[in-house]
């Protein structure tokens, strides 16, 4: 189950991104046979000055970004009920930072969020981008992903996601 929680403000003019980001999160989870079975993650909509905070606490960069994931901690042991569900994580999405990105890159406000979710979400199951082997791979199953919700790939005369 995906929670979207719209926490800035600049989000409220854009009624269809809770179901923008739904698609793409149903998407990716169904393309890269993740086992999320009952999972739950939560992605926050928020602002600039709310991911720079996140940005800073979290990995020491003191900038907005464009999204940022964190992976839930997995219990090791006994850790309640058995029918909990499991805790994926959390994606935030930061409002004029994705903005700026699709302008500067024409391309569609529900696109580039569409990518932005379905990358956040690769995180969470255990995909990086910290060499370029792993970038390629990352980014050949987001193209693929993306393509299945009718969506160009976004890494065509573009670089690679930061």
């Amino acid at each position: 189950m995906t929670e979207v929680l719209v926490v800035a403000e600049c989000w409220r003019n854009e009624a269809e991104a809770e179901a923008v980001i739904h698609r793409a999160i149903a998407a990716a989870a169904e393309f890269a046979d993740a086992d999320t079975g009952e999972a739950e993650l939560a992605v926050m909509l928020t602002d600039d000055a709310g991911i720079r905070t996140l940005n800073s606490n979290w990995r020491g960069i003191d900038k907005p970004t464009n999204v940022l994931s964190f992976p839930a901690l997995q219990p090791t042991g006994p850790s309640g009920p058995d029918d909990a569900p499991r805790m994926l994580g959390d994606i935030a999405i930061a409002y004029e930072t994705m903005c700026k990105e699709a302008n500067d890159e024409q391309k569609p406000f529900d696109h580039h969020l569409s990518h932005l979710a379905v990358h956040g979400f690769l995180h969470l199951i255990g995909y990086d981008h910290e060499n370029d082997g792993d970038a390629e791979i990352m980014e050949t199953l987001e193209s693929k992903i993306l393509a299945q919700l009718g969506i160009p790939d976004p890494y065509t005369d573009r670089e690679r996601m930061d």
